[in-house]
């Protein structure tokens, strides 16, 4: 398959608003953490720690999509390169590794949702043993 300096320059866009989609779910992770330690300040619930600590983690990975992404634009960018100066084996090469990288990246994605999921699960247990709480006080 032949490789043009085009074919690397296809990934800008998916890249460039993966990249954004990354930094806003980065934005909103911050916001929680905050919000929630102050909530920590003033009540020490034991759930709040459990999401303090899941949202850690998250933003962890949140950071590693980050990185990897830039790294798959930043091999685009070689590989647009690499093809412009003639060299079309190395820039393939260096193309593949981008799209691994993006890979990479998708995977941890997916990986950061599930741990999302654990995050709603410790919120949506705290609200039914506070209501079951709530109906036995009656």
């Amino acid at each position: 398959m032949e490789i043009t300096l085009t074919t690397p320059a296809l990934l800008f866009p998916a890249l460039s608003l993966l990249l954004l989609a990354y930094t806003n779910r980065f934005l909103a992770l911050v916001n929680i953490v905050r919000t929630l330690k102050t909530q920590y300040k003033t009540t020490h619930s034991p759930h709040l720690i459990q999401q303090i600590h899941n949202l850690r983690r998250r933003v962890e990975m949140v950071r590693s999509m980050q990185a990897v992404g830039v790294g798959s634009m930043l091999g685009c960018v070689l590989a647009m390169f690499l093809i412009y100066a003639g060299f079309n084996s190395a820039g393939a090469l260096v193309f593949g590794g981008s799209l691994l990288a993006l890979l990479a990246s998708l995977a941890l994605s997916l990986w950061e949702i599930q741990i999302s999921v654990v995050a709603l699960k410790i919120e949506l247990n705290d609200l039914e043993e506070s209501e079951e709480q709530r109906l036995a006080g009656r």
